[in-house]
């Protein structure tokens, strides 16, 4: 996988959770499926990637301007690095509106990412 390419994950029609990979316990990865998953929790071993994955995803509506979660302690454009690498992983959206950018968590994400952990199958 290039630094350069997007995960693309499913958008989920009628709130059902399609996982982007299977759970972890059905069996071996495929090389494309561990790909996937890695470059997801790559995304968010950073603590401050995390911190504004958080962020985005606990916000009031489901969305956060990037002027409302930028306060993580370190510079603007460190910020926006973190923030295209997080949407590079496909873990965000983003849609610019004036000045400033809204982000969201992808569509299914968290549902996706804890189904493909889920010990139970």
């Amino acid at each position: 996988m290039s630094k350069s390419e997007v995960v693309e994950l499913p958008v989920l029609d009628a709130g059902a959770v399609v996982p982007c990979c299977p759970p972890i316990t059905a069996g071996e990865l495929s090389q494309a499926d561990a790909e996937r998953m890695a470059a997801m929790f790559k995304a968010l071993s950073d603590p401050v990637r995390l911190r504004l994955f958080s962020r985005v995803a606990s916000h009031p509506g489901g969305e956060a301007c990037v002027c409302d979660i930028s306060d993580v302690g370190v510079s603007q454009p460190t910020v926006s690095h973190h923030l295209k690498k997080l949407r590079e992983a496909g873990l965000l959206t983003s849609e610019r509106r004036g000045t400033w950018v809204y982000y969201q968590v992808a569509p299914s994400v968290l549902a996706a990412m804890s189904a493909m952990l889920d010990l139970r199958t």
